[in-house]
């Protein structure tokens, strides 16, 4: 009887985990595609690939830039293969900087810059500087949206605990919500820490 039960409660707990992946995975869905078409209300959304949808001016990039298109695509498959959604938004200009473009995308209801990183601790500040500004110049327009994040691919080997403390270093002075989101590309090891998770850490030193 004992081991019936616990077979029993083994299924009632896939069929519950089951469920909320589910239920998550279609809110990601909604919040996404209503973040994208509030971003950009004109644009048309092309699915291309499981879980990614991509803004129709930018498919003529997969042609024009393939080694661009396949590097981000890439990038983003880490999440969307673990239940995430995500669209590509259109190419859009910054103000007041020559040549830098806003954040990428939307992924589960949130704007997020792509950063593909090689370089030393530097190097990850520097990108992940550019990025924010980039995730901040989107939503300037949009006072009611409060968070944008950065995601870096990692190709560099750097300890987990350094490139917090360098990402915390960088947020010291700027106060927007949101997350940083690295893939440690050696170790093949996802992290997400929320901004102000490590804002905490600078302030307990």
């Amino acid at each position: 009887m004992k081991k019936t039960n616990k077979r029993l409660d083994h299924s009632e707990n896939a069929k519950d985990d089951k469920f909320m992946k589910t239920t998550q995975f279609l809110q990601n869905v909604q919040k996404s595609q209503e973040l994208a078409c509030r971003l950009f209300p004109y644009e048309k959304w092309m699915p291309t690939e499981t879980n990614i949808w991509v803004a129709e001016s930018r498919i003529i990039e997969e042609k024009q830039e393939p080694d661009k298109w396949e590097r981000e695509m890439s990038q983003v498959r880490i999440l969307t293969g673990r239940g995430s959604v995500a669209y590509f938004l259109p190419e859009k200009l910054t103000e007041g900087e020559a040549g830098l473009r806003c954040a990428d995308t939307v992924i589960d209801g949130e704007i997020v810059e792509l950063k593909t990183v090689t370089g030393t601790r530097a190097t990850l500040s520097k990108d992940f500087k550019k990025g924010y500004k980039q995730g901040a110049s989107l939503v300037k327009d949009h006072t009611d949206i409060k968070s944008h994040s950065v995601y870096v691919r990692l190709f560099s080997d750097l300890p987990v605990e350094s490139v917090k403390a360098k990402i915390a270093g960088e947020l010291k002075t700027r106060y927007d919500s949101g997350n940083f989101i690295c893939f440690f590309e050696t170790v093949a090891e996802l992290h997400t820490w929320s901004y102000n998770e490590l804002r905490a850490m600078i302030s307990k030193k």
